[in-house]
């Protein structure tokens, strides 16, 4: 889709890239993505190097991003690169965001400036100018910063705290910069992929802005195999008109061939 604004997602922490934790919020966030209508077209596993990070953005920037999320990085020790990263990309200095240190303080009860910690002061540090957003679940804040065409939102790596931020402050966000929405199912078809792959261009060629998908590895020899039916449209309404008119191609296609088409778990 290139005339679709792009959204990219940067997963920061060498833990990530060893293999030692799975990438479980690219996948959950990807899912919100395309719930809202945007259209996320990368997804970046970094490890926690100041240079790489930046090159990283850098480059998405450079490729006309309009919205790159990170999560990770925004913790208390001196790996936590993000703020560092993302302020050198916008041309920004960190610095404390005081209200997000004040509120630090008042869930603390502490009462004096000197009783802030050092880890305190680091995860309360933002980029200059940047819209800050407070964490429900955790510490770290959400903060958006624009570089150049490019809006970034920072967030940070524990799940639960990642979840309640995107859901809270990045899904409207992502939603209304986007004009287009999405519907989309699942069904399932007692075929093979070789046979059912042509069936599946078909009706993409007749229906441009629908993507269909087979799912080899879930397949099922007592249910068949599942593939995902997903629409683009201007609205939900002309994005669930589309659909319907996909699957029905869909389901006449793979009725020609002798073969059945079910709706997946009740999906209808």
């Amino acid at each position: 889709m290139p005339d679709v604004p792009a959204i990219e997602l940067f997963s920061i922490g060498t833990e990530l890239v060893l293999g030692r934790i799975q990438d479980t919020n690219a996948h959950w966030m990807a899912q919100e993505i395309a719930k809202v209508g945007g259209h996320l077209r990368r997804v970046t596993m970094l490890e926690d190097d100041l240079d790489e990070i930046v090159l990283a953005l850098r480059e998405a920037v450079d490729r006309g991003t309009r919205i790159i999320i990170t999560t990770g990085g925004l913790g208390p020790t001196p790996d936590d690169l993000t703020v560092e990263a993302v302020s050198r990309l916008a041309g920004v200095k960190p610095v404390v965001d005081e209200f997000t240190l004040q509120e630090f303080m008042r869930r603390r009860n502490l009462t004096d400036r000197a009783q802030v910690t050092a880890g305190m002061i680091k995860m309360a540090t933002t980029p200059e100018g940047a819209e800050v957003f407070q964490n429900p679940a955790g510490w770290a804040p959400c903060a958006k910063v624009r570089a150049r065409e490019a809006t970034i939102l920072i967030l940070p790596g524990p799940p639960k705290e990642m979840m309640a931020l995107f859901s809270r402050y990045v899904e409207g966000f992502i939603s209304e910069s986007y004009e287009t929405k999405i519907a989309s199912v699942r069904v399932v078809v007692n075929m093979f992929e070789s046979e059912v792959s042509p069936l599946l261009q078909e009706v993409m060629k007749q229906h441009p802005n629908t993507y269909l998908k087979a799912y080899v590895a879930l397949r099922h020899d007592a249910h068949g195999m599942p593939v995902d039916v997903v629409a683009r449209a201007e609205d939900p309404a002309a994005a669930q008109h589309l659909l319907d008119q996909a699957v029905d191609l869909f389901g006449r296609l793979v009725t020609e061939k002798g073969k059945a088409m079910e709706y997946f778990e009740g999906e209808s």
